[in-house]
């Protein structure tokens, strides 16, 4: 039970929670209008003059759609929570945003045809035919590149105050593995046992390793525990750790042997040389009313040397803001997912100042954002690969060094 001043209260006779309950159906009501009705009016009624049976059937499956689709979702992510209801309705959520975003795209197909003088309804035939075969593709390609174990990504990164000592130190990243409704636990050893091939130093996973709570998706999140580093192994939460149990997940992470970095930090030494590695909790952990928990930097970096230079776990990229004024020398990153299936990648630009990749924010402030190790709702990804990210941290800049 959260602890909310009496002074925010509503009055229990107030009409503002009704009317904001009816706005957000309305709303919901309408995007999903959207997200069936222009494929419909796609496939199904703009010219194409199809056979009745088709059209009958066709407009049944879309309204079918329709209903199903929200009904999935509320068993599956309300209070029910009901695994199998939440997989099928995430896969129908993507397959009709990919199907959406085709058939708006389609209408410059039927331009092209209109004006090579194509009459209906041949035109609106081909336009169907040729949308259906395009989502029918990227949705099979978006599946398998969804539950692949990632592709690592190397990227070597030139850090000014970085001594010596440390050149050349390896930090893996995996992040946004979101456990949930699909049970991906041979996936999650596979990623554990890729990660262990890169020989790496650090091991930082940034957040959103689960959705829900540590008794439901222990069994996915186990085989983290294989995983080596050979100076340390830090965790910091998401924001979906804020939907379930953040302080649960945090002590999880401790109690198989990982550093849980809870606005606080650890030092990598090596050669004489020293790096500050530190943590926040995620930007939304204040808003969720538990206590002892938001993104605080001071308190992460407390009683450290300031003239060190500092690697910060982060989880969204829009904290670089607070990394930058505290002179941060690199924030990693993940929560985009590079926009998962495109062109989300657009949407989330507007609320991210990074999407993917490495970004340079003042005069010393790098941020890696990297595109996440799993995928979260919809089991798809489309032109936004996975990966688990390998960092090469370089006290000369990147060009100097021979990539290894």
């Amino acid at each position: 039970m959260t602890e909310t001043p009496a002074d925010v209260l509503e009055s229990a006779d107030s009409p503002e929670p009704s009317r904001r309950h009816w706005r957000r159906l309305a709303f919901v009501l309408a995007v999903t209008l959207l997200l069936f009705g222009v494929p419909w009016w796609t496939l199904l009624a703009a010219g194409a003059d199809w056979p009745m049976p088709v059209y009958v059937i066709g407009t049944f499956l879309f309204a079918a759609a329709f209903v199903a689709m929200p009904w999935l979702m509320m068993l599956g992510h309300g209070r029910r929570h009901l695994d199998r209801a939440a997989a099928a309705g995430d896969g129908m959520l993507g397959a009709a945003w990919v199907l959406f975003v085709w058939s708006v795209l389609g209408q410059m197909l039927r331009v092209v045809l209109l004006i090579a003088g194509v009459p209906d309804p041949a035109r609106s035939r081909v336009v169907a035919a040729a949308v259906t075969a395009v989502v029918v593709v990227l949705l099979v390609w978006g599946y398998a590149e969804a539950m692949r174990v990632p592709r690592v990504r190397t990227l070597d990164v030139a850090i000014d105050r970085l001594g010596r000592g440390l050149d050349g130190l390896r930090v893996v990243v995996i992040t946004d593995t979101h456990y949930g409704p699909i049970d991906r636990t041979r996936w999650s050893a596979a990623v554990a046992a890729r990660v262990n091939t890169l020989d790496a130093d650090v091991v930082c996973h940034v957040g959103d390793i689960a959705d829900g709570t540590v008794a439901v998706r222990e069994a996915q999140t186990s085989p983290l525990a294989a995983v080596n580093a050979t100076a340390a192994r830090v965790y910091v939460t998401g924001n979906h750790e804020y939907f379930s149990e953040a302080q649960g997940w945090l002590d999880y992470m401790e109690s198989i042997g990982w550093t849980a970095l809870h606005n606080r930090h650890l030092i990598v030494e090596n050669g004489g040389d020293q790096l500050i590695v530190a943590g926040v909790d995620d930007a939304t952990a204040k808003g969720s009313g538990l206590s002892g928990h938001g993104a605080n930097l001071e308190a992460a970096l407390a009683g450290a040397d300031r003239t060190l230079p500092v690697l910060l776990l982060a989880h969204q990229p829009k904290q670089v803001a607070h990394a930058e004024r505290a002179g941060i020398d690199l924030q990693v990153s993940g929560h985009t997912h590079g926009g998962q299936i495109w062109p989300f990648n657009f949407l989330v630009r507007l609320e991210q100042p990074v999407v993917q990749g490495l970004s340079r924010h003042g005069d010393r402030t790098q941020l890696y954002t990297s595109r996440g190790t799993g995928f979260w709702g919809p089991p798809f990804r489309v032109f936004a690969p996975s990966e688990i990210t390998l960092l090469t941290l370089r006290c000369t800049p990147a060009s100097e060094v021979t990539r290894r």
